[in-house]
């Protein structure tokens, strides 16, 4: 009798470890993540779709204007879909082919990256917004170079983020 019983548990304890195990290996979708570009520390980690608008809003270091790229996630990819600025200075856009919006400089420039290097800058004060969220990028990394790319995450890791 006393077999028949650590039988049980044997496999009761073998059928949750392979469900919990199985639900790992499970992609449930993708997530943008930011990580500490030194350590790979996960900062955050957000879940993301198909088309999910992601964009870096910060003050440009020289003009002191505002500055907004925008991309879009894209078969696990951010391919860059916008960039707003108000006034022209080092390192935007002086020969491309720029309209102007409700008094913004707008440009829709080429480039799809499969991850992307920031430094978060407390004058500059960059915003992370994903979907309808913001983030203090600056407090979220106090500061320090952070990588950002999509990533699969699994049904596990979709339920505890």
């Amino acid at each position: 009798m006393l077999d028949s019983i650590h039988t049980r548990i044997l496999v009761a304890v073998a059928i949750l470890a392979l469900a919990v195990g199985g639900s790992a290996a499970v992609p449930a979708g993708q997530a943008l993540v930011v990580e500490d570009a030194e350590t790979g520390e996960h900062l955050k980690q957000i879940p993301v779709q198909e088309n999910t608008t992601v964009a870096l809003e910060y003050t440009h270091s020289v003009e002191k204007t505002r500055v907004l790229d925008a991309y879009a996630v894209q078969d696990g990819k951010l391919v860059m879909t916008r960039m707003e600025f108000k006034s022209y200075g080092a390192g935007l856009p002086a020969r491309a082919n720029v309209t102007t919006e409700n008094g913004s400089f707008v440009f829709d420039p080429e480039g799809s990256y499969e991850e992307f290097y920031v430094k978060p800058g407390r004058i500059a004060g960059h915003k992370l917004h994903v979907g309808e969220n913001t983030y203090d990028l600056v407090a979220l990394s106090d500061a320090q170079s952070v990588r950002l790319h999509v990533t699969q995450q699994s049904m596990l890791d979709a339920a505890l983020h």
